[in-house]
């Protein structure tokens, strides 16, 4: 895998940090397959992330948000404590993050036949959306005063 500079960019561009920290995070982090997950898109502004838990119950799952990073986290308690001849099947410990987009906000969590589901929907505040500015027309522009103080 190549390794890129972003300094230029550093030098050149203001308030972008959380991206280029997230791209140099994505660079220099080994990624473990475990577990193993799918993200969908539901609709416009609608995600979810499926994760395949088998072996795993819903009290020993942690699910967590905390400045744009989802977390799951998952240990098995130490109370099933089992003779296997094989194990195929992992219940190793692990901790998934999943970097969210500004306005991103976990809405829902459920644990149905092994899989975790996190509904995540994007919520744009009304004061960031797009609106239409409406054009007077023939009337004279406001002029403020500068009064002196």
């Amino acid at each position: 895998m190549r390794n890129y500079d972003f300094a230029p960019l550093w030098r050149s561009t203001i308030g972008f940090d959380r991206l280029f920290n997230l791209l140099d995070e994505t660079q220099q982090r080994v990624e473990d397959n475990y577990p193993p997950y799918n993200i969908e898109r539901l609709g416009e502004d609608r995600y979810q992330i499926s994760l395949a838990l088998a072996g795993f119950s819903p009290d020993e799952i942690a699910v967590t948000a905390e400045h744009n990073v989802l977390t799951v986290e998952g240990r098995k308690s130490d109370k099933d404590r089992h003779e296997y001849l094989y194990q195929g099947i992992s219940a190793r410990p692990f901790k998934r993050q999943f970097n969210l987009a500004d306005y991103v906000q976990v809405k829902s969590a459920s644990f149905d036949n092994g899989l975790l589901r996190v509904g995540l929907v994007r919520e744009i505040p009304e004061a960031m959306k797009p609106r239409r500015i409406e054009i007077n027309g023939g009337a004279p522009v406001e002029q403020i005063t500068k009064k002196a103080a």
